[in-house]
């Protein structure tokens, strides 16, 4: 190992407190600007706030004089009119609302009938009364348009009500005129920073009222907002009509249609934001100066020993787990890290070899418990098939056995050609019994019957004239398109029984919807190097939760006593048997559509069996019947 210079490595660590320096003088200029947008944001927000607040206070102020107004339409002289106690009444009320000039009542006319000022001051309103008109019209309270400057140059708007007589129509109007210019005693409670201002426009972006300057901007003109309030921003920077840049929070007033502004100067955000400047930067030095001294320090103490330390952790790295040397350290922390290094190099070994015994076994282990998983699902499931099979096979095989003798002899008695014929077909379909319940055994034991070259238009030809007839009576048309000329190598009657299984469930399943005219169409193609045969119809089809469930022993949904759940998983083991698959899937009609393939089979490699061989095996190829079978049969 090379001896140890200091030196170099202090350049280094000078030079890297530089480098460091930098992101923390970036770092600095980031917080400074990010203190400086969240300051804005904070006196945005608060701009914002204040402008709600002002204007629900301008609400509920205008809210205050909805409630009066109920009151007095109410009122038994306003609702008859009474010129003399309405006039008494509103100079009453006058007195206790500061900011309203008086109050008014109009008959449906436009005639005085009541007001809380004398005769001749009313006469200078009369511009406020055509909305007279509009509130008989309409039976509902209005506010007017535009603020009106009467000849004694107080800014009003007008608050009309209907007043309904005894009979439910409108009477009159009752009118409340309200000094706008007393609204700056509203918005003087706003606390704001040192040169903020308050801006109440009217819907003609005139100042109705303003603070500070009230009397030097009233009716000045601002700039245009958006024509509807919620178009209006929330808070916006920009400068007022006095020409000072201001953080504007805005806030309509909904029943007069006004905006009111609170704007706070941009400099507060920056003079709320200098105390935070002056404390990142000192942070930020302070942290740069500490940081170089104490990787001064550190590197010291620390490049000798870690150098060490890197040598081994490479040697480990390159799979030699051997623990390094002890050496003397500088210091106890040091000298604690080798201690731990040398043990974890000394248990990684240990580990490495215990680690590649327990992985061996576990693999050993594994690939025997997935051999006993295989073997007792395989037990499991055919336990019962087994002990089912076992009974019936017992049971079947010997009526069965009868009838086959008993259609013997009766075809030495020199019978009619005809009868011979209908002898000869229960003997066929006896034997074709008997090969099923062999089937249904072999099924149970996993054995498959001797195979052959199988054409699977031949099967369904076979399948067709056996259910044929059946079908038509159930009015349902079964259609045959098949295109493949390949064979498959397998049992003609495994292969006839699962095309069987597919058309009786598909008949079933028409049946069971109570449809008068159903389909159902056999399909046999090439799919690649596979021969593929599906059974469409146009029945309900299966539920999603019934789609896993359908090759499994034992599972049907038909009713009890209608089905033992057999066909499909007798099905799917002799597919299995001959490496081919089976499933389901939705048909183009809205119904089930139940298929299987096969690997089409080499002629040369599988030679079909001659007459001879199959003149001893009747039941394993059954003749193809060549008339349709009657109900009765």
């Amino acid at each position: 190992m090379a001896a140890f210079n200091a030196q170099p490595i202090r350049r280094q660590v000078l030079v890297t407190a530089c480098v460091l320096f930098v992101p923390l003088v970036a770092v600095a200029v980031y917080s400074a600007s990010r203190t400086k947008h969240e300051r804005e944001a904070e006196v945005r927000q608060e701009a914002a706030a204040a402008a709600v607040a002002a204007a629900a206070s301008i609400e509920q102020y205008f809210a205050g004089l909805d409630a009066l107004a109920a009151g007095l339409v109410r009122h038994p002289v306003v609702r008859a009119l009474d010129r003399a106690a309405c006039d008494a009444l509103f100079a009453d009320l006058l007195p206790a609302q500061t900011m309203v000039l008086n109050v008014v009542l109009l008959d449906a006319d436009g005639n005085l009938r009541g007001s809380g000022l004398p005769t001749a001051y009313v006469t200078h309103e009369s511009t406020q009364w055509p909305i007279v008109a509009q509130v008989v019209a309409s039976g509902r309270p209005a506010l007017a348009e535009a603020p009106a400057v009467p000849a004694n140059g107080t800014l009003t708007t007008t608050l009309a009500y209907p007043v309904r007589g005894a009979d439910g129509r409108v009477a009159g109007v009752l009118a409340i005129g309200v000094n706008l210019f007393h609204l700056q005693t509203l918005l003087g409670g706003i606390p704001l920073s040192p040169g903020s201002s308050v801006t109440l426009a009217d819907g003609r972006n005139r100042v109705l009222a303003r603070l500070p300057d009230e009397a030097r901007f009233r009716g000045a003109a601002i700039e245009s907002r958006p024509a509807e309030p919620g178009d209006v921003p929330a808070s916006v920077e920009r400068a007022g009509i006095d020409g000072v840049v201001r953080f504007y929070g805005n806030a309509v007033v909904d029943r007069p249609g006004w905006l009111l502004s609170v704007g706070i100067p941009v400099t507060v955000a920056l003079e709320r934001a200098a105390p935070l400047f002056r404390r990142n930067l000192i942070i930020a030095l302070s942290g740069a100066g500490t940081m170089l001294v104490l990787s001064l320090w550190v590197s010291t103490l620390l490049s000798a020993g870690l150098n060490r330390l890197r040598d081994a952790t490479r040697r480990i790295a390159g799979g030699d787990l051997t623990p390094p040397v002890r050496t003397v350290e500088p210091n106890l922390e040091l000298a604690q890290l080798q201690d731990a290094f040398v043990t974890m190099a000394s248990n990684l070994r240990e580990t490495r070899v215990a680690l590649n015994q327990r992985v061996e076994q576990e693999r050993r282990m594994r690939e025997t418990l997935q051999s006993l998983q295989r073997q007792v699902v395989r037990q499991e499931r055919l336990a019962a098939v087994g002990v089912l099979v076992s009974g019936v096979a017992h049971e079947l095989n010997n009526p069965l056995q009868a009838i086959l003798g008993t259609a013997e002899l009766l075809e030495r008695r020199g019978l009619a050609a005809d009868v011979l014929e209908e002898i000869a077909f229960l003997k066929t379909q006896s034997g074709r019994a008997r090969e099923i319940i062999r089937n249904l055994s072999r099924f149970s034991s996993q054995q498959s019957g001797p195979p052959a070259l199988v054409d699977l238009r031949e099967v369904i030809a076979e399948v067709v004239q056996l259910r044929q007839g059946d079908l038509s009576n159930s009015s349902i048309t079964l259609e045959v398109d098949t295109t493949t000329t390949r064979l498959v190598y397998a049992n003609f009657t495994e292969i006839e029984q699962v095309v069987l299984n597919f058309v009786i469930n598909a008949q079933q399943s028409i049946e069971a919807a109570e449809r008068s005219n159903g389909r159902i169409r056999i399909v046999a193609f090439d799919e690649g190097r596979k021969v593929r045969l599906e059974v469409q119809d146009d029945g309900p089809g299966v539920s999603v939760e019934d789609e896993p469930k359908l090759f499994q022993p034992f599972f049907t949904t038909k009713p009890v006593g209608q089905g033992t759940g057999l066909g499909l998983s007798v099905s799917y083991g002799i597919v299995d048997s001959y490496s081919g698959a089976i499933g389901y899937r939705s048909s183009a009609w809205g119904g089930a559509s139940f298929f299987f393939e096969l690997p089409a089979a080499d002629p040369a490699q599988h030679p079909r069996p001659t007459a001879a061989d199959t003149s001893t095996h009747t039941d394993d190829s059954p003749a193809v019947l060549h008339r349709p079978v009657s109900p009765g049969v």
